[in-house]
């Protein structure tokens, strides 16, 4: 078995790149690698407005996955980039299925991580049968209480000083709801303070991504990346995410309680804290649990991607 630790795969070049239009002036990006034969993996990155990377390959065996990469509605390389029109958790959920159709599968595994990991179960608890697996990372429910653990001040406990930059851009009277007071000049037509929004947003998120890092060494941000980011978080959580209840994804879980999985998480997650992975687990037993100890949230955590890469070669013996 690979060390998730130590051995990754280098990083692979894709096989196939499409530019996939879907409707509503959006055109998604979808890269594929390692075995065209393989069986079918569809990674789902974060955010909401996040981008895939090369580095996510790595999670798979390349000898047995045909990996499938995308950037969602408005992220990445998929365009028009950091769009918020017509772009929903619905339309998203619809992509997946549109990108299942054009590549003619059957059946998929699906991994993702964070806000991925509310993806791969929303598509799942509404496409039971074209699911054979799923692989989560850093469980997000989409429920309020964990939006405003990150935004209303649970997370700002740890990290004080970042907390207080990213609430000194606020007055005193908008922040009780600090999402939408960002979102409200994320789409204002202030062009220095949308941009100032959206590099504070982003910052305050980065401080917390790994267990060990200082806050004072984040590094800088890409203006036109982290607007695209900030514009569609914020379009997301002051929209509840689009759902149609706010315990949705996890009420809707024992839909999936034939479906093999695993769920890894951070034992430090600050930005979506392990109670989630535990009621996760609960409503789907059939799933692996794996607490990492050492760990926090961001994708390239040693101990996170050693789970990952152990869960997804323990996958490899579901026939798609």
């Amino acid at each position: 078995m690979r060390d998730g630790y130590r051995d990754f795969y280098p990083a692979l070049e894709p096989f196939r790149v499409d530019h996939l239009p879907v409707g509503d002036g959006h055109e998604l990006y979808i890269e594929q690698s390692g075995n065209p034969e393989g069986a079918p993996v569809l990674y789902l990155h974060g955010g909401p407005g996040g981008a895939t990377h090369p580095s996510l390959r790595r999670y798979f065996d390349p000898d047995h996955y045909r990996i499938i990469l995308m950037d969602q509605r408005g992220c990445g390389q998929s365009t028009p980039t950091g769009a918020i029109e017509a772009n929903t958790t619905w339309h998203l959920v619809a992509d997946m299925e549109r990108i299942r159709q054009f590549l003619n599968l059957d059946r998929w595994h699906l991994a993702g991580g964070s806000w991925g990991s509310t993806l791969a179960l929303v598509y799942a608890e509404q496409n039971r049968d074209r699911v054979a697996s799923l692989v989560l990372r850093s469980i997000f429910l989409g429920r309020r209480k964990e939006v405003d653990w990150l935004y209303g001040g649970g997370a700002g406990l740890f990290f004080p000083e970042e907390w207080q930059r990213f609430r000194a851009l606020i007055p005193e009277a908008e922040r009780s709801d600090m999402v939408r007071a960002y979102y409200r000049r994320l789409l204002g037509s202030d062009e220095g303070l949308k941009q100032e929004a959206a590099l504070n947003w982003c910052r305050w998120e980065t401080s917390l991504l790994h267990l060990d890092q200082d806050p004072a060494s984040v590094p800088a941000l890409d203006r036109d990346q982290a607007l695209a980011l900030a514009r569609l978080e914020t379009h997301y959580f002051a929209n509840n995410c689009f759902l149609k209840a706010d315990d949705q994804v996890l009420r809707d879980a024992v839909l999936l309680r034939d479906i093999p999985g695993a769920i890894v998480h951070g034992r430090y997650d600050l930005i979506t804290p392990p109670a989630a992975a535990y009621e996760l687990k609960a409503r789907w037993p059939i799933a692996h649990l794996h607490l990492a100890t050492l760990a926090s949230h961001a994708a390239d955590e040693p101990a996170l991607v050693h789970h990952m890469v152990e869960a997804t070669d323990a996958m490899r013996v579901i026939q798609t």
